[in-house]
């Protein structure tokens, strides 16, 4: 049976880019959130989780569900799967890496390359919704 990583993310987009953040030692950007604690509700993790890595204030009525992703963990066995289950929401503060998070980075179809596996699933369904630009054709 497939062993699933349920996630919590949130999808901050500004001028057609995505935030993703890169954990120390690691190359692939991915979305920001994590783990529920026992006990806790999505909005009360994401707050946590969003709060511990990149600073910020998640203003928790603004929290809005987006949808679900499902992906291939990176760097796990075939069969290792991560959910994402992604909400937007406004945010107080200024964005800035925090605990293991080395960098912050906007993205959009251009760096696919750069992107974790459930990141590019994500980022795929927010282009055909034109939430984020698309990669740009290179003559």
């Amino acid at each position: 049976m497939d062993k699933v990583i349920d996630k919590l993310a949130w999808l901050y987009i500004r001028d057609g880019k995505l935030l993703t953040v890169r954990s120390k030692g690691k190359t692939l950007f991915y979305l920001p959130g994590g783990k529920r604690e026992l006990g806790e509700t999505d909005e009360q993790a994401l707050i946590r989780e969003i709060k511990e890595e990149i600073s910020v204030d998640l203003v928790s009525d603004t929290i809005k569900y987006v949808d679900t992703f499902t992906a291939q963990a990176d760097g796990k066995d075939d069969g290792v799967f991560v959910q994402l289950t992604c909400y937007v929401a406004e945010y107080s503060g200024e964005l800035s890496p925090d605990a293991e998070i080395e960098e912050l980075k906007f993205v959009d179809g251009d760096d696919f390359a750069i992107c974790s596996l459930a990141t590019k699933v994500a980022m795929d369904w927010l282009v055909a919704k034109a939430w984020v630009a698309e990669a740009s054709v290179n003559e």
